[in-house]
């Protein structure tokens, strides 16, 4: 008799879905007490039932609207399928889940943001892959050069004749037969990357906006204390080991919000005042002091390392090694500073642990662009100067072992940094405990490696592959680390904020710099004359120019040429779509302050 009951109770239910708009149907599925399982297999008897009574109207329904509405079902349940399919690959769902039970939010952000570069660098791959490493393969020459293994660490010798660099690919228009279509190396090698930028630009700009919104406009819409503790507990968990992870994960959110609104007020002296000051007024200078040493020393080391490559060596080893003199010692320096930065941050105690990491965070933005910014001095004005006969491939080595060299000394940091700290803490200061992972050291490196990598597209195409894989090491090896050497923080507290604040990094002064800095590159610099897709012309953007000029020939193209001369060109078109974009911007503004104010009427409302 039970059996017929809920089967006739369940029954009565798909019908009474059935009959729902699709969106009421979608929510009511959601609110049901059931496991994820039995929700699917109603919500697969729902679909079948409609289909059904589909079939039924079928007398009454034309050919065109029953093949319509199948269309649709089969739409909608291949989209259900794929949505399944896309949250069971996500990448290390399960890792970041257990990483943000075991040490918080602070060191989640972290990994968060570390697999959000690592979207980027696939886009980047697969985009210039496509688009200009195989075409490229197709009018290969074969590579006469012998591979020693050295070229593993300079980037030179064999791979200098391969597709890994600019000076490689061809200035001719690619076409396998005779009078068919042809692929035009030069325009797909400057288009690829600049619309690639285009893309990255914008994606920056909406992730920043969506952070920003969710996390500082209207904060209490997404992690309300009240809804952590009563709304936030997933019934659907039946899993001994899952049950436990949340429990973890749910009790750490709550002690950070709690730690966020029992902040301690320090009633300081006049005198305390003052000597905190002057502790943090002497930290900035000695930071801002290194900082300066610091690029003082890559800038005429780097000037050396030219003249030494110019020049030549007669023992091929000591020009191998004199090649990553330059890469070691930027990386030292990268490595060692942060560490007298974080012992500065602890010296000058701060209220709160964030105020202490924005403020290294800042310190280590400011060594490492500026290291990067005389980076780009050298190899725009210096190297592009020089008399080599390639000087867009040397500056492509040059990054290339500096990303090489940067990996290494990433690895060798959660070793000597992390792994050797938690033995000395164990065996001889066991009063310090375990070493708290250094969320700034870790990111600042991140947002380096991004930053070589985007100026390195343009020299060194297949770059963004290589990082990617640096990148996934990266991730494993500080997973492990972090598990093994680390304890977690032992001030508990909630980095919402912290996510906006990566992206505005990466965006300011990371992007925009990189963005100058391929500016100059195709607009104002001469290409060489004997290699890469430029040469013999009188800047990259040339390319674009002749181009033009070629498609005023033809009355199909003349809308390109009217955009191009009308749009492109034009200073006045960028002036009002910026005026546009800032009113848009100021409207937008008041639009989620207005919804802020009516947030806070409604709470007060309800606490009432």
């Amino acid at each position: 008799f039970d059996f017929f009951h809920g089967f006739y109770a369940e029954e009565k239910l798909v019908g009474s879905l059935a009959s729902m708009s699709t969106s009421e149907r979608i929510k009511a599925i959601q609110k049901m007490p059931e496991t994820m399982k039995k929700k699917r297999e109603i919500r697969n008897k729902v679909l079948k039932e409609i289909t059904k009574k589909s079939r039924h109207r079928s007398t009454q329904l034309s050919c065109c609207t029953q093949c319509l509405q199948g269309t649709v079902v089969s739409f909608r349940r291949f989209g259900n399928s794929l949505s399944e399919c896309f949250h069971l690959l996500q990448l290390w769902h399960k890792t970041l889940k257990i990483i943000g039970a075991e040490f918080g939010t602070s060191v989640l952000s972290y990994f968060i943001f570390l697999k959000w570069l690592l979207t980027f660098l696939i886009f980047s791959f697969l985009i210039n892959f496509s688009f200009i490493t195989i075409p490229q393969f197709v009018a290969a020459e074969p590579n006469n050069l012998s591979f020693t293994g050295l070229e593993l660490l300079t980037g030179t010798g064999y791979f200098q004749q391969t597709v890994l660099y600019y000076g490689f690919y061809t200035n001719a228009t690619i076409s396998k037969i005779e009078n068919g279509p042809s692929y035009n190396m030069q325009l797909a090698y400057i288009f690829t990357v600049g619309i690639y930028f285009v893309i990255c630009f914008l994606i920056l700009l909406f992730s920043m906006a969506k952070s920003f919104c969710r996390n500082f406009i209207n904060p209490q819409t997404y992690s309300g204390n009240a809804s952590k503790l009563l709304c936030t507990w997933d019934f659907n968990i039946n899993n001994e080991k899952a049950v436990k992870l949340k429990q973890k994960n749910l009790s750490t959110q709550i002690k950070e919000d709690l730690t966020e609104v029992n902040r301690e007020v320090l009633n300081l002296s006049v005198t305390e005042r003052v000597v905190r000051i002057v502790i943090h007024l002497v930290s900035w200078v000695a930071a801002l002091g290194t900082a300066v040493a610091a690029c003082a020393g890559v800038y005429f080391l780097s000037i050396n390392n030219l003249k030494l490559f110019m020049k030549g060596h007669k023992n091929d080893l000591e020009s191998q090694a004199a090649m990553l003199v330059l890469p070691i010692v930027t990386s030292l320096l990268n490595a060692f500073i942060p560490f007298f930065y974080s012992w500065l941050g602890h010296l000058e105690r701060f209220r709160t642990p964030g105020h202490q990491i924005y403020v290294t965070i800042t310190r280590n933005i400011i060594l490492k662009i500026s290291i990067v910014g005389i980076l780009c001095y050298y190899w725009l004005n210096i190297v592009a100067a020089s008399e080599s006969q390639c000087w867009e491939t040397l500056v492509g080595q040059d990054i290339y072992r500096l990303v090489l060299v940067d990996f290494i000394f990433c690895l060798l940091g959660s070793f000597f940094g992390e792994f050797l700290q938690r033995i000395i803490r164990t065996t001889v200061c066991v009063s310090l405990g375990l070493p708290e992972f250094d969320i700034g050291r870790n990111l600042l490196d991140l947002i380096y490696a991004q930053t070589l990598t985007w100026i390195g597209i343009l020299f060194s195409p297949l770059l963004p592959g290589i990082q990617m894989v640096s990148f996934s090491i990266v991730f494993y090896v500080k997973k492990v680390s972090l598990m093994m050497n680390c304890q977690p923080p032992r001030k508990v507290w909630r980095t919402a904020q912290m996510t906006t604040s990566f992206m505005f990094l990466l965006f300011f002064p990371s992007f925009l710099g990189v963005l100058s800095v391929i500016g100059v590159t195709v607009w104002r610099l001469k290409p060489s004359k004997e290699c890469g897709p430029f040469r013999g012309l009188s800047s990259m953007y040339a390319a674009v120019s002749e181009w033009i000029k070629i498609l005023e020939n033809y009355t199909a193209s003349k809308w390109v040429v009217w955009i191009y001369h009308n749009l492109i060109t034009n200073e006045l078109f960028f002036f009002i779509l910026s005026v546009l974009v800032l009113i848009f911007t100021y409207f937008y503004w008041q639009i989620i302050e207005g919804r802020k104010t009516m947030t806070k009427l409604l709470h007060k409302q309800i606490i009432n």
